[in-house]
């Protein structure tokens, strides 16, 4: 029996964010568009009818770019950067508030969209999927073309898409024709297309092992490759060497994994100014509230219950403090969420101005397979702290 070529593709949606964006305000393409900051940068209606957009020469706080669209990628500013520093650097870029509601509607409609060509999908965030297309009759070129037009039809939208004997080389090579591009790479092609490329480029080598493997004189992925594997281990551990001289050459045999389960939800917030745990405790609880009320919303939207309630805080100095509690029962709604929050703040002294609250909901399981979910209790619970004595 002839076993038939691994073909995978990585399909990433361009700019997704900003985007989607510009096809509500089709007047600000070619512009320099940052998402980013408060709601009430919202575009404001003016008397003659058209709409009056916010600068990022306007903004204020410490807030970071979700994303932008290329023509601000030009001028430097990228996403998780700061939002004044990118003012510096793009006064005159317009500046609109991120809309995620919209983002996972279009993110559903373009999935949905590759799934009627093929089920062999595994979903890897919110615009961006990796596709098994092994068994499907189509050359590579056709089903690039066929996705991508599907896509666009679905959306309005522009992907790009590679295709490639593995994951990890589909990832490196979607991101090689953007916007709107097609890639396709065979084993035979990685000294031509990848050796060339900087390390950083392999998907799994982040900030602190390129500045490291720098260190050692190696830069790009040829050099990576040519890198004997003793060499690699008496500076990484014994399993990243390993995986650093296999990814060199491109070998990579994770399946696609079209069945995976989250392990946990989570939303988070930075506030604009450091809040004060007493002065400010109202703005405290309220965003206690809303995190606790869109964590209930992502539950039931995603179809899970949870057990485990943690909370992140971050201070004014910057220094981290997570806590947990793992409850008796499964919870889904709000006032539960909140309720063991609350709980977990509990244990945390908090005598410093904060800066981040984060909640996250995990020990995740689907309600169909419980006998019963945990009631919930009525009534508004405050955002409570430890006192010191």
């Amino acid at each position: 029996m002839t076993t038939l070529p691994r073909r995978i593709a990585h399909l990433d949606m361009d700019a997704f964010y900003a985007s989607v964006e510009l096809l509500r305000y089709p007047q600000l393409r070619g512009l320099p568009v940052v998402i980013g900051g408060r709601s009430d940068h919202k575009p404001v209606m003016q008397t003659d009818g058209s709409l009056r957009f916010s600068r990022l020469r306007d903004y204020v706080g410490r807030g970071v770019v979700t994303t932008s669209t290329y023509e601000a990628r030009a001028l430097g500013v990228f996403s998780a950067m700061g939002m004044m520093k990118a003012a510096q650097l793009a006064p005159d870029a317009i500046l609109l508030p991120a809309d995620f509601e919209a983002y996972r509607h279009y993110s559903h409609l373009f999935k949905a969209a590759v799934a009627s060509i093929t089920p062999q999908i595994e979903d890897t965030g919110i615009d961006e999927i990796y596709i098994d297309l092994s068994l499907l009759p189509e050359d590579s070129l056709t089903l690039a073309k066929r996705i991508k037009q599907a896509v666009f039809v679905a959306t309005g939208l522009t992907c790009s898409i590679a295709i490639t004997p593995n994951k990890l080389l589909s990832k490196i090579c979607s991101d090689l024709e953007k916007p709107d591009g097609i890639t396709l790479l065979e084993m035979a092609d990685i000294p031509r297309r990848i050796w060339p490329l900087p390390v950083r480029k392999i998907s799994g080598i982040g900030p602190k092992t390129e500045k490291k493997l720098i260190s050692l004189g190696i830069e790009t992925i040829a050099e990576l490759a040519q890198a004997k594997l003793g060499f690699l281990q008496t500076h990484f551990g014994r399993n990243y060497s390993i995986w650093l001289h296999e990814a060199s050459r491109g070998i990579d045999q994770r399946p696609v994994i079209t069945c995976s389960e989250p392990k946990s939800i989570s939303r988070e917030t930075t506030f604009e100014r450091n809040l004060h745990p007493r002065i400010d405790r109202a703005a405290l609880s309220e965003a206690l509230t809303h995190l606790c009320k869109k964590i209930a919303q992502d539950l039931q939207r995603k179809g899970y219950v949870g057990r485990t309630i943690g909370i992140k805080l971050r201070f004014e100095d910057f220094r981290t403090v997570t806590r947990d509690t793992t409850l008796a029962t499964y919870i889904a709604d709000d006032i539960s969420i909140r309720r063991a929050a609350r709980e977990c703040l509990r244990r945390v002294p908090i005598e410093k101005k904060l800066r981040l609250l984060g909640i996250r909901v995990s020990t995740l399981s689907s309600p169909h397979s419980l006998p019963q979910i945990s009631d919930s209790t009525q009534g508004e619970l405050p955002f409570e702290l430890h006192e010191q004595n």
